[in-house]
């Protein structure tokens, strides 16, 4: 019975493993999609967890799936925080692309799975071992050398305090998504990305209105960043780190980064020098 158990969960942890890194992999494309749209940073995002929601409400009613969150409040309000962090992260980020450039603000943001790391023995009772730690340690410089080299010497307090605070809301969406233990699947990716919409959507209500112009050389790239980037991107990402040890949510987050610096050499044709080729390996 203990091996069998034992054997179930490998396969559970593996299977979450597996989801969780492509979505890493199709949130690493986003910067290639979204270099074909010309708005501005807070209506892409506005847009993406707009037609992200819309998907997965579909799905959820398609599958016949119900509604659960009611009967654990507790677990509610933590989702309902996460997706609150997850909306403000991906505005503060997309600013931050906006004022100090896109090397810059990825250090910053990156900072974010050393926030979970630093905090997962003491939230999560977790113990930090030195081949987790080694590891950490490993893709941390790596993506020092990745994006370190295009360090821009850029004086802007506010595009460095939105890299910042990218971070800290990253960490947040982590720390709480977890804590939402009894709201899994389908469900909590929905209500994360619903949560997260409503956010960016009362933002930009306040600071710029809800006039957005979109081209038509521009809405294949805004439908696959918010349908499959965004809706796909997201219920795996949910539905899989709840199975996960959260030191290996924050070590193996570091794909994206990558994944995005191959797709920008691939697919974009740009040049790495020794020190980015030594970062990714």
């Amino acid at each position: 019975m203990s091996e069998n158990f034992t054997n179930k969960d490998n396969k559970a942890y593996n299977k979450g493993l597996t989801k969780y890194i492509l979505s890493l992999l199709l949130f690493g494309s986003n910067g290639i999609v979204a270099s074909n749209i010309t708005l501005s940073s807070y209506e892409i995002v506005l847009l993406r967890t707009l037609l992200g929601s819309l998907l997965l409400l579909v799905l959820f009613l398609i599958t016949k799936g119900t509604f659960t969150f009611m009967k654990n409040k507790k677990a509610l309000f933590n989702l309902i925080i996460s997706g609150i962090a997850m909306g403000s992260s991906w505005m503060f980020l997309y600013e931050a692309y906006k004022q100090i450039g896109v090397s810059m603000s990825s250090l910053l943001y990156y900072c974010g799975p050393v926030i979970v790391i630093a905090l997962s023995p003491v939230v999560f009772k977790e113990k930090l071992t030195p081949i987790t730690f080694g590891g950490f340690i490993t893709v941390l410089v790596g993506i020092i050398f990745l994006n370190g080299t295009e360090y821009s010497s850029s004086q802007n307090l506010w595009g460095i305090f939105c890299g910042l605070m990218s971070a800290i809301t990253y960490a947040l969406m982590v720390i709480f998504n977890k804590k939402a233990k009894s709201i899994t699947g389908l469900e909590n990716s929905l209500l994360q990305l619903i949560t997260s919409f409503f956010t960016v959507l009362i933002f930009v209500g306040i600071t710029k209105g809800y006039s957005i112009e979109i081209t038509g050389n521009e809405l294949p790239y805004i439908l696959i960043l918010g349908f499959l980037n965004t809706g796909i991107g997201c219920y795996l990402y949910f539905s899989s780190i709840g199975k996960l040890k959260v030191q290996t949510v924050s070590i193996c987050g570091y794909i994206e980064p990558l994944s995005a610096v191959l797709f920008s050499l691939i697919i974009l044709k740009e040049h790495l020098n020794f020190m980015q080729i030594t970062g990714a390996i």
